[in-house]
């Protein structure tokens, strides 16, 4: 039945996506960059206001290195001119690792009714174009969940810095399997009003992953306020959720942003949650629809773009307990 269910919701998301992402037929080119920009990011409850315990989503790392544009291999810049029409092209690699443990961080064995422990980590590749008025991306994610993703090492290693006990229930997460997750993004800017020297936009967004890590579409939108709003296309995040992906080119020496916005998340298939896909191991009820609203602040100068990004999450699964999950986003890029 999760089969089924998986191929229907991928075969409608891709085909609204190539719907989606046929090119315009007459956009204009922004200019060319010859900057490369490389992005640190972290996500974890602990960049927040809120005193919130290690629990669900622990940790997102990232670092990631993105060329300047048309420094392209020449079979991706064919794929996306087929796929797109013309544009700016760029290419992007990121290496990240993703955590996540139960509530209960000290039950050994861990309830089984919570979410498993798990790691994951990859390397993702990714093809952006840029028009005046959009982004698209097509990416893959290749890398291993489980055990051989560091997550207990990360984890408790940290915990050994800071002073903190250690979470006890590693021994029970879900077991090494290669992974792999096929994208596809397409972001709309989108102007609104501009007044007293400020602007408005909104970031429309439709995203689709398919593969043994994941199987999901997602939209949703970002509402901006701020000046050099075309400068980038929205903070970015680490997947699944809104990203602008890292690629910015400030058009002022000092561009700014305060943004709000949500999104809808359909998911037919989680490693994380569901457990291995050839074998039995931990696993929980998957809930199919996921939401997500965030705020923050957005800042470029210097040849840098800080984000914040305050996110606030519903229940991924039947039984999750704590009311909303909350998690802050800080990345930081630097263009060379």
């Amino acid at each position: 039945m999760i089969e089924r269910i998986a191929r229907l919701l991928s075969g409608a998301a891709l085909a609204a996506t190539g719907a989606l992402f046929a090119a315009p037929l007459a956009d204009a080119q922004p200019p060319a960059d010859a900057s490369s920009i490389w992005t640190l990011q972290d996500e974890n409850a602990s960049i927040t206001t809120n005193r919130l315990t290690d629990r669900y989503y622990v940790n997102g790392l990232r670092l990631g290195w993105t060329s300047p544009t048309d420094l392209v291999p020449d079979f991706a810049s064919r794929v996306g001119r087929v796929l797109w029409g013309d544009g700016r092209q760029r290419i992007s690699i990121d290496l990240s690792q993703e955590i996540y443990t139960p509530a209960d961080t000290q039950a050994k064995p861990p309830d089984p009714h919570d979410r498993p422990y798990a790691g994951v980590l990859t390397g993702d590749f990714s093809l952006l174009q840029d028009n005046a008025d959009w982004r698209s991306l097509l990416g893959l994610q290749l890398g291993v969940v489980g055990p051989g993703a560091g997550g207990e090492e990360i984890q408790n290693g940290w915990h050994d810095l800071i002073g903190q006990g250690h979470a006890l229930g590693w021994n029970y997460q879900i077991h090494n399997e290669p992974v792999i997750e096929l994208l596809s993004q397409r972001i709309y800017r989108v102007p609104i009003a501009s007044f007293g020297g400020l602007e408005t936009d909104t970031l429309p967004d439709l995203e689709v992953g398919v593969g043994n890590l994941r199987v999901y579409a997602l939209t949703g939108t970002i509402v901006r306020l701020g000046q050099g709003l075309g400068s980038d296309f929205g903070p970015a995040r680490v997947r699944p959720g809104l990203t602008g992906a890292d690629a910015y080119t400030p058009t002022r020496p000092f561009a700014w942003y305060i943004f709000a916005g949500f999104d809808g998340q359909a998911v037919a298939h989680d490693i994380t949650l569901d457990g291995n896909t050839f074998e039995s191991s931990a696993h929980v009820s998957r809930q199919p629809f996921v939401g997500e609203a965030e705020a923050g602040l957005a800042v470029m100068f210097a040849g840098l773009r800080v984000s914040y990004t305050h996110v606030v999450q519903t229940q991924e699964f039947h039984g999750q307990h704590g009311g909303l999950h909350q998690f802050g986003s800080l990345a930081i890029s630097a263009r060379f």
